[in-house]
């Protein structure tokens, strides 16, 4: 139920995933079929957002979970919160930079909640 966003030709997606109550946005790493998590090292996932005008930068941090074995620079799983998701459920995004596994994707831009995985 979340938000696919395509890296490249289909070589990786991100899936966001809004909460509303609590105004936290989630991304998780996946393959270019979106059925396996992938982990990353990232120390963090930062998103240029534009939502009535207004523009925000969502950094989200790397989460770990203890029952995966995932850790803070190795985990498939990314979280930030703002007051402002809270109260906006559209926005217009970019992802300046992203590196997964030694690949580097620039300037991805996508609506938040509609994406821009077109599959």
């Amino acid at each position: 139920g979340g938000t696919a966003v395509v890296l490249g030709d289909d070589a990786y997606h991100l899936e966001f995933v809004r909460d509303g109550s609590t105004g936290t946005l989630q991304a998780y790493v996946l393959d270019g079929e979106m059925e396996t998590f992938i982990r990353s090292a990232m120390p963090a996932l930062e998103v240029d957002a534009t939502a009535g005008g207004a523009a925000h930068i969502l950094r989200l941090l790397p989460v770990a979970n203890p029952a995966t074995g995932e850790t803070v620079g190795d985990t498939a799983l990314f979280e930030g919160q703002a007051d402002w998701l809270k109260t906006t459920p559209e926005f217009d995004a970019v992802l300046p930079s992203i590196a997964i596994r030694g690949t580097t994707f620039t300037s991805v831009r996508f609506p938040f909640p509609k994406g821009n995985d077109t599959d």
